[in-house]
C-alpha cells in the first residue's frame, strides 16, 4: 500500500513523502484496513522495529484533518515519552484545519500545566494522565484519539494498574474516543482487544527478519536450522559472539544481569574491539571520551566509561546519569560504539538496534524472592526485538548463552508463546490507590457503582465478580479506618485528607504514614534527619539499597550525631544506604565521595533527589493538612536542599538562578554569605572569582535586580 493512496489530505502525503515514507508495512496496512483512518479503535501486536510509530502518526493526522479535539499519546516511560516528543514536534508542519500544537508533560504530578490546555496532541507518561484525570481537568473529555504505546505493560505489577486504570476511564467517556493500542506481541491480545472493544491487527513482520537461537560450547544452534560455531578466548561466550558480529562489519548489544556484569563484559570486549577501530571511528571516539571526563566528576565508574568508549566499547546502566546515557546511545547508534553491554533496563526503553543481540544469562536477581529466576518469555521476545537494524542489516540475531542445555532453552525461549497479560489492579495497593481516585473523581458514589466500574477493567473481566467483590470492602474498609474516606448512607465521599491524598499522587499508605508521623512531631527543634528517614523508608521512595556490612558503622555514627533531630528512636538496622546517601548529598557530598564511599553513582543519586524532592513536597502538604504550620519552613529548606545538594547557609544563594551547589559553596568561601552581600560586590570583582568570568557576573547581577 502506497503512502498517496491513503485517504489523507494532499499536505499530510507531502508531509510523509518528505520524512522518507513511500508504502507501509505490512502491519501498517493491515491497521488502516481494518479502519484506523476511520475512527475505528485498533489494537496492533507487532514485533519491535515493526513501524507502530508511523501507525500512531497516520492515526494522529486522519483525526486532526476531521476533529477538533484532542490527541493524547500515552508512553510508560519518561525518556521513550521524549523520543516521541521530537518526533511528533514535526507534525506541526503539517497544514490540516487546525494548527497542530504538540506538548510534552512527563511529572509533577500536582500541577497540571496550562499549555497543555492550549495544545491538541499531548504526550504524557501515564501516571501524569491519571494525576490529570484525578485532578478533573475540563479539557478530559475533549480526548477524541488514545494512543497508548507498550500496552503489554498492564501486567507489570509496579505501573500496570495506573494504564489499566486509564485506559479503563477513557474507554468510559462520553466522547468515546477511537482507542490505537500498541503491543508486543503477547498470547492474550484478543482478550485486551476485546477489553478495549478494539479491532485486533496481529502480525509477525518484521523490516528485518530475525533469527533466534544458543550458543553451547562455541556451537551455535539458530531456529531456522543454521548451526555455526564461534571463535572462543579467554574473554568468555557473550563476548566472543558479539565480537564475532562486529567483525562481521555489525555491532552488538549483550545484555547483563547485573550491572556489575554489565562493566565487566564491556572491560573483557574493550581490547578486542579496538583492533578493529577504523581511523575515523577512533578520532571520533576519542572526542567523546573527553566529552565523558569533562562533564562529569572521575568517579571510578566515568574513568572506567571513558577509557572502554575510546576502544570502541560502552556499558548502559542506570548508575550512569541520563547525560552519560544519551551520550552512548547517540555514538551507538551512529556506529562508532561497535559493542554496548546492557542491563535489560535498555530494551524498555529507547529504540537501540543491533545487529546481534547476545543473552549472557537467561536468570536475573528478584529482589522479591531474594534470588535468581528465570526472566519471563515476554522479555526474552522484547530483548531479541532489538536485533537488526533497518536501513543497515539484512537480518538480525538473537542468541542466549546456554551451558549445556541448548534444547531447554530452544524449547522454553526461541520456540515459546510469550506469557497472557495478568491485571494486576486487585493487589492491595493498587486497589485502595484507584479505589481513593474513583472516590474522589466521583462524588457520592456508591459501593455497587464501584464494584461496577471495577468489573469493567481487565481484572475486572479476568477474575470473578465476589473475589472483586472481597477486595474492594477490604480496600474501603482501610480507607474509611483511616479517615480517608466517609459514608453518608449508602455513598462514599472522599475527606479533604483523602482527596489531599490522591492529588499529591501518593499510596494511600504512605500519606497516612507521614500523617501519623508529623502528627507526633515535637515542636522547638529541628527534625532534617528525621524527615529524611521518613521519607526514605516509604514504600514509595526509590531506589532503596541496603547497608553492606561495612555501613553499619557509619550509620549508628550518623544517628548517634543526629539524634536530636529524629521524629523517633531508631537503630542502624532500620537506615538503608540511600539514607546515608541522602543526608551526604545535602551536607555537599561530591558525586566522587558518594562512589568511593557509598557505592552510589550519579544516576541513582539523580533519581533518589527526584523522588526525595516530590516526597518532602508531599510531606509539607500533609502538614499544612494536618496545621503543622511550625514544620512548613523546615520542610519548605529540606526540598531545596534535596535539589539542591546543599548545606543550610547556601540557601539564599541558590535562590539566584545560574547558582547552583558548587558556585554558591565558592562565593560564599569569598565572604558572600547571601544576596546583601552579592548586591555589595562589584561587578567586575566578582568575575574575578573562580567558576564565575564576566558573562555570569552580569547574568547574576541581572537575575539579582528580579528576585530582590
Amino acid at each position: 500500500m502506497k503512502i498517496e493512496k491513503l485517504d489523507l489530505p494532499d499536505s499530510a502525503i507531502k508531509f510523509l513523502k518528505s520524512q522518507g515514507f513511500e508504502k507501509l508495512y505490512p502491519p501498517q496496512a493491515d491497521s488502516v484496513d481494518s479502519g484506523l483512518l476511520d475512527g475505528k479503535s485498533v489494537l496492533v501486536s507487532a514485533p519491535t522495529a515493526s513501524g507502530k510509530t508511523l501507525i500512531a502518526i497516520l492515526a494522529m493526522i486522519s483525526y486532526l484533518s476531521k476533529n477538533n479535539g484532542k490527541v493524547i499519546y500515552l508512553s510508560p516511560l519518561r525518556a521513550l515519552a521524549a523520543e516521541k516528543f521530537s518526533e511528533f514536534k514535526k507534525l506541526e508542519k503539517v497544514a490540516l484545519g487546525n494548527k497542530i500544537k504538540v506538548s510534552i508533560s512527563t511529572g509533577d504530578y500536582e500541577n497540571i500545566e496550562k499549555h497543555l490546555e492550549k495544545s491538541n496532541v499531548l504526550i504524557l507518561t501515564n501516571e501524569k494522565m491519571d494525576s490529570i484525570i484525578r485532578h478533573g481537568a475540563e479539557w478530559v473529555e475533549e480526548i477524541g484519539l488514545v494512543i497508548t504505546d507498550e500496552v503489554h505493560l498492564i501486567g507489570d505489577e509496579n505501573r500496570g494498574p495506573t494504564l489499566e486504570m486509564i485506559l479503563t476511564q477513557l474507554k468510559l467517556l462520553n466522547t468515546k474516543p477511537q482507542i490505537v493500542g500498541l503491543s508486543a506481541t503477547i498470547s492474550n491480545s484478543d482478550e485486551i482487544a476485546d477489553w478495549l472493544d478494539c479491532e485486533l491487527v496481529q502480525n509477525d513482520w518484521r523490516p528485518v527478519p530475525l533469527t533466534e537461537g544458543v550458543c553451547d560450547a562455541g556451537e551455535v544452534t539458530m531456529n531456522d536450522g543454521k548451526t555455526f560455531s564461534v571463535e572462543r578466548s579467554i574473554r568468555g561466550t557473550p563476548i566472543d559472539l558479539g565480537v564475532q558480529s562486529v567483525k562481521e562489519g555489525g555491532q552488538s548489544l549483550v545484555f547483563a544481569e547485573t550491572r556489575n556484569r554489565s562493566k565487566s563484559l564491556a572491560t573483557k570486549a574493550a581490547d578486542a574491539i579496538s583492533q578493529i577501530l577504523e581511523k575515523k571511528d577512533l578520532k571520533e571516539l576519542e572526542k567523546t571520551s573527553k566529552k565523558i571526563l569533562s562533564e562529569n566528576e572521575h568517579t571510578e565508574l566515568i574513568k572506567t566509561l571513558a577509557i572502554l568508549v575510546k576502544k570502541g566499547v560502552a556499558f548502559h546502566h542506570a548508575g550512569l546519569n541520563q547525560n552519560c546515557r544519551a551520550t552512548i546511545e547517540t555514538e551507538f547508534r551512529k556506529g562508532t560504539i561497535k559493542l554496548l553491554s546492557s542491563t535489560p533496563t535498555l530494551a524498555a526503553g529507547v529504540n537501540l538496534p543491533a545487529r546481534r543481540v547476545v543473552i549472557s544469562n537467561v536468570n536475573r536477581y528478584n529482589a522479591k524472592v531474594g534470588a535468581n529466576r528465570p526472566i519471563s518469555i515476554l522479555e526474552y521476545k522484547q530483548l531479541c526485538g532489538r536485533a537488526g537494524r533497518p536501513q543497515y542489516d539484512d537480518y538480525g540475531e538473537a542468541i542466549i548463552v546456554g551451558n549445556g542445555n541448548t534444547e531447554d532453552l530452544i524449547d522454553y525461549y526461541v520456540n515459546g508463546e510469550p506469557e497472557p497479560i495478568i491485571s494486576k489492579i486487585t493487589d492491595d495497593k493498587s486497589l485502595r490507590t484507584h479505589i481513593l481516585s474513583v472516590i474522589v473523581t466521583h462524588l457520592g458514589i456508591k459501593k455497587d457503582e464501584i464494584l461496577e466500574f471495577f468489573l469493567q477493567t481487565l481484572g475486572g473481566l479476568q477474575s470473578r465478580k465476589p473475589t472483586i467483590k472481597f477486595a474492594i470492602d477490604i480496600s474501603l474498609r482501610f480507607l474509611s479506618s483511616e479517615y480517608l474516606i466517609i459514608k453518608k448512607g449508602e455513598r462514599y465521599a472522599a475527606t479533604e485528607f483523602g482527596k489531599k491524598t490522591s492529588m499529591l499522587y501518593i499510596d494511600p499508605l504512605t500519606a497516612t504514614y507521614f500523617r501519623d508521623a508529623i502528627e507526633n512531631v515535637s515542636q522547638e527543634r529541628k527534625h532534617t534527619f528525621g524527615f529524611l528517614h521518613l521519607i526514605s523508608n516509604c514504600e514509595e521512595f526509590f531506589p532503596k539499597f541496603s547497608l553492606r556490612q561495612k555501613d553499619y558503622e557509619s550509620a549508628s555514627l550518623l544517628i548517634e550525631n543526629n539524634s536530636s533531630e529524629l521524629l523517633e528512636p531508631i537503630s542502624e538496622y532500620d537506615c538503608s544506604r540511600s539514607l546515608l546517601a541522602l543526608q551526604a548529598w545535602i551536607s555537599e557530598s561530591s558525586e566522587l565521595s558518594l562512589s568511593d564511599n557509598l557505592g552510589i553513582e550519579s544516576g541513582d543519586m539523580h533519581r533518589m533527589t527526584e523522588t526525595a524532592n516530590w516526597l518532602s513536597y508531599c510531606l509539607r502538604e500533609i502538614s499544612k493538612h494536618v496545621e503543622r504550620a511550625d514544620l512548613l519552613e523546615e520542610l519548605g529548606n529540606l526540598r531545596k536542599r534535596i535539589v539542591y545538594g546543599i548545606r543550610d547557609e547556601l540557601l539564599e544563594l541558590v535562590k539566584i538562578k545560574g547558582i547552583g551547589r558548587v558556585r554558591a559553596r565558592t562565593l560564599y568561601k569569598h565572604g558572600i554569605k547571601n544576596l546583601d552581600d552579592l548586591a555589595k560586590i562589584p561587578v567586575n570583582k566578582l568575575a574575578e572569582i573562580d567558576k564565575i568570568g564576566s558573562t555570569l557576573a552580569d547574568n547574576i547581577k541581572s537575575e539579582l535586580r528580579k528576585v530582590r
